[in-house]
């Protein structure tokens, strides 16, 4: 058994066939394993842990420790690889071999399911050179080149019946969101590197601080109701959903009928952001609603559909929203998001807590905070100001 810890018996090891490291137990179940370069520079270390449910070995990539010098590095390889281990043996870790980027992204997807993040794979991480980079040999330059290769997509505003894609410069903040699912996935499966070194691929997808702007534009329930009525019949109870249940409109329209049940009056929200169903129970008058949509329909069918019984999607929406929204002569800003924000907004000012709205709308209280915060302040002052004497 080899002695990596020493760095002459490191220097002497020949590449192995396929590239198979050279492993050193360090506990029963627990390997450290190192893989020479084949271009002389530092090599690649990797953890091995025993996966009692799957009846094999599970392997990870440790990277080079770029920063780190001598024994250092052998000392940070085996306390990375103990830590991996007991994540292993505690059910915790994925045990499938992972290679590539794509493998990663597609392993995350196993366990963290999500809209957001398949679609971000789909156009930006399985098309692109990216997807091929090895774990092991994954650097800073290589996400730095994704990166800039994803400032400079364009994003997709809509597309016309005759496939016309009207496109506009993507934003910092959409830049900030489309790289947290690959920072997740590559976070899962790969330590951070050293600082101010090529392996420290996480430096390359920090967001931009400050990008993300509050949205401002709200639209009382008399203006939501000037639209409703404004609407055409085919989208009109897909706005009136948006105008009383705080649901993201790619999540209403993935509901179906077996995702309501009216007898608890429980609504399930499956398809959202992150992924994770979660349960709205609704009063009376949105159960009433909800009923009347699910009418004769069968359980797997869209609670919102349209009138060729295809479900609802971003640019089936846009169009006949912006139509309503003209109609209604309501600012030309307000899109099929802005009636969230604004059911976020009544649900914030009648004090229910930040916790029970962020469940209800599938975020975080971070979020609710960082966006509708000033909104609890100006309702302290308020209150305060009712107490002058």
């Amino acid at each position: 058994m080899v002695d990596l810890s020493k760095i002459g018996e490191r220097q002497r090891l020949k590449s192995k066939a396929g590239d198979e490291p050279h492993w050193q137990r360090l506990r029963a179940g627990c390997y450290v394993g190192y893989r020479p370069s084949k271009r002389g520079g530092k090599g690649s270390w990797f953890a091995r842990a025993y996966d009692v449910d799957a009846g094999k070995y599970a392997r990870k990539s440790l990277g080079d420790y770029g920063s780190q010098t001598g024994n250092e590095v052998f000392n940070h390889a085996k306390l990375d690889a103990e830590k991996w281990a007991e994540l292993v043996e505690a059910g915790g870790v994925q045990s499938q071999s992972l290679e590539t980027v794509a493998d990663a992204c597609k392993e995350y997807l196993k366990v963290r399911p999500g809209l957001i993040a398949e679609g971000v794979f789909r156009r930006h991480v399985f098309s692109d050179p990216i997807a091929k980079v090895k774990l092991d040999k994954i650097r800073r330059r290589h996400l730095r080149e994704w990166r800039k290769r994803l400032e400079e997509a364009p994003a997709l505003l809509t597309r016309n019946k005759d496939g016309e894609r009207r496109t506009k410069v993507r934003s910092v903040s959409t830049v900030n969101r489309d790289m947290v699912p690959l920072r997740a996935a590559l976070g899962r499966v790969l330590q951070p590197g050293p600082p101010n070194t090529e392996a420290a691929w996480q430096e390359a997808l920090k967001p931009v601080k400050g990008a993300d702007k509050r949205r401002d534009l709200y639209l009382d329930r008399g203006e939501r109701e000037r639209l409703l009525n404004a609407a055409d019949a085919e989208i009109a109870p897909f706005i009136r959903a948006l105008c009383v249940l705080p649901l993201r409109p790619g999540a209403l329209a993935g509901l179906c009928v077996k995702d309501f049940d009216k007898r608890t009056r429980t609504l399930t929200v499956g398809q959202d952001k992150h992924g994770r169903p979660r349960q709205i129970a609704v009063p009376e008058i949105i159960a009433n609603f909800l009923t009347e949509q699910c009418k004769d329909k069968l359980p797997a069918a869209s609670i919102f559909r349209r009138q060729d019984g295809r479900k609802w999607t971003k640019d089936a929406w846009k169009n006949p929203i912006k139509a309503a929204v003209s109609a209604a002569k309501l600012p030309l800003s307000a899109t099929a998001y802005t009636l969230r924000h604004s059911v976020i907004t009544d649900l914030i000012r009648e004090r229910l807590p930040a916790l029970t709205v962020a469940q209800l709308s599938g975020t975080s209280v971070a979020m609710i905070e960082r966006h509708y915060g000033h909104l609890v302040r100006n309702d302290a002052e308020d209150a305060l100001a009712a107490l002058a004497i």
